[in-house]
């Protein structure tokens, strides 16, 4: 999934202001907001509650899936009522919308919902060390704010692709400990 996000940006790199492409944009730009906006606060939930076994946090877990469509109903909308467009902008892409989706108390819902869908699950969770991703991620989530406000999405995302190498290392090696005791 995360894979084919990062492709539909790169998709996108190459395809910003090349005349005759504009459809291909059109498609990369909504394909990546899609997924960076509503798929993963439903998904980073779902994922960590199928991993968890105990009752109450399965229970906590199942109230930020419904977070997490809070956020993904909020983006949705924004796209279809504003349509989103990416430009690039100081090297970086910059994601808005034609007429600026209202920031009021639903923009400010839909932010908050998002970030507590796709952070708090990691502390929720009884898997150890995953508070550990959620340190992690919220912490690229402010460097992002801080330092790349305009970019936020695509700067946020990058982050998570590397911060993505640290599960397959976390996987990589409980794997080996799993094949060393066996």
């Amino acid at each position: 999934v995360f894979a084919f996000q990062q492709f539909s940006e790169g998709a996108l790199w190459l395809t910003v202001g090349k005349p005759g492409l504009e459809n291909i944009l059109s498609i990369a730009t909504t394909i990546f907001l899609i997924m960076a906006q509503v798929i993963w606060p439903l998904l980073v939930p779902i994922a960590v509650l199928l991993m968890e076994q105990n009752k109450i946090r399965k229970k906590i877990l199942c109230i930020l899936i419904a977070v997490g469509a809070v956020a993904a109903a909020y983006y949705t909308y924004s796209m279809i009522f504003f349509h989103a467009y990416a430009k690039i902008s100081y090297l970086h892409i910059e994601y808005t919308t034609r007429n600026q989706a209202p920031m009021g108390i639903l923009g400010i819902a839909g932010i908050a919902s998002y970030l507590i869908a796709t952070l708090v699950p990691f502390f929720v969770s009884s898997i150890k060390r995953t508070y550990i991703l959620g340190i992690i991620i919220g912490l690229s989530f402010i460097v992002s704010v801080i330092f790349f406000t305009l970019y936020l999405t695509s700067v946020w995302c990058f982050f998570a692709a590397v911060i993505s190498f640290l599960i397959y290392y976390d996987i990589r090696a409980s794997h080996r400990k799993f094949n060393q005791k066996a």
